[in-house]
């Protein structure tokens, strides 16, 4: 660990830029003071990682209307609660009345409707690949059992195009290694073959220090690389079962990544023919999505133009009590990190 952070320290050449683009690693490394090791030729950068932060506020105003239109019991995370929507929040509708419990896992969802038959129960299923198996497993559960009254609503999203309309932001991804203990390591051999360096990163502070360092090394050399720095838990197939289980339950869609905008085929959504456990097809929920006007600038952050705190709000208007922007509510949003171990407030 030492010479890794040696080598973090006494790094002397061009910029280099990396992107951790999961929301763990973003608190970890603030947590840990790994970023005060670092020499001033070397950028960390905030990328699109959290689940949460990049919920799109037409989503926030969908689950908000099945709690208060459709008189639903929302289940969710409570990451999720008090996100901005364009409107209003799943934290407001509760304060009015709504019925918004918060559970643990997309399990406690199915056997909440188990429960409630004459209750409609919808979880909202947020997340990457990383949660994405355990959603399905909630709604596998809910089919095998005959529960008719459990359905999701889908906001779940996939890396791989998300790191092609990251790459230019960014000279080497510090790839997430709970996604690529599901996924594999292929998405990140198609990015090599486009040119972008990686190395794929565990979560201790050891693991960290180390895949920033491989980072710093191998950049050095001039060629694109790729570096697995988690094998004991990241292996070249992933998991198989995960990824066939998703498979048939799930299918390619276009996203909507709050702050960034559209990204082709970057979320998964029900198939069909599961179509009665899928919270849009069933309640047929109006189309919501309008043009989102705020001040905040978490889509400048997720996309590492700005830092966190070169935002006007933060830290005045926008703190995690009284967030305004989705980086600011989660535990692992960028600007939630900064708030609480950057120093600056």
């Amino acid at each position: 660990m030492n010479e890794a952070a040696k080598i973090l320290q006494e790094y002397k050449g061009p910029k280099l830029r990396i992107m951790e683009v999961c929301g763990t690693h973003t608190h970890e490394i603030f947590k840990l003071g790994i970023r005060g090791l670092l020499s001033p030729d070397i950028e960390l950068i905030s990328g699109p990682g959290c689940p949460v932060c990049v919920t799109a506020a037409d989503y926030i105003d969908e689950a908000c209307y099945l709690a208060r239109e459709k008189n639903c019991i929302i289940t969710t995370f409570g990451d999720l609660v008090k996100v901005p929507g364009q409107k209003t929040s799943v934290s407001k509708e509760r304060a009015d009345g709504a019925s918004v419990n918060i559970v643990y896992s997309p399990q406690d969802a199915a056997l909440m409707a188990e429960k409630n038959p004459d209750r409609e129960v919808v979880f909202l299923s947020v997340g990457f690949e990383t949660t994405t198996p355990s959603d399905v497993l909630a709604v596998k559960y809910a089919m095998d059992k005959g529960i008719k009254n459990f359905s999701i609503l889908t906001a779940n999203k996939t890396m791989p195009k998300a790191y092609e309309a990251m790459a230019s932001a960014t000279d080497c991804y510090l790839y997430p290694g709970h996604v690529h203990a599901i996924t594999g390591t292929k998405d990140c051999y198609d990015m090599l073959a486009k040119g972008t360096s990686g190395v794929i990163a565990g979560f201790t502070g050891p693991e960290l220090l180390t895949a920033l360092a491989v980072c710093v090394k191998k950049s050095q050399e001039g060629e694109p690389f790729l570096v697995n720095c988690y094998p004991r838990v990241v292996k070249d197939e992933g998991s198989p079962a995960a990824i066939k289980l998703v498979d048939e339950f799930m299918e390619p869609c276009d996203a909507l990544w709050r702050g960034i905008g559209d990204i082709p085929m970057s979320g998964v959504k029900l198939r069909s023919k599961y179509s009665e456990f899928d919270a849009r097809v069933k309640f047929d929920i109006p189309d919501m999505r309008e043009e989102y006007k705020t001040p905040c600038r978490c889509g400048d952050v997720l996309q590492g133009k700005i830092k966190s705190y070169e935002c006007p709000l933060f830290g005045k208007a926008c703190t995690p009590d009284h967030p305004v922007g989705a980086c600011m509510v989660s535990d692992e949003g960028a600007c939630s990190a900064y708030y609480m171990y950057g120093g600056l407030i």
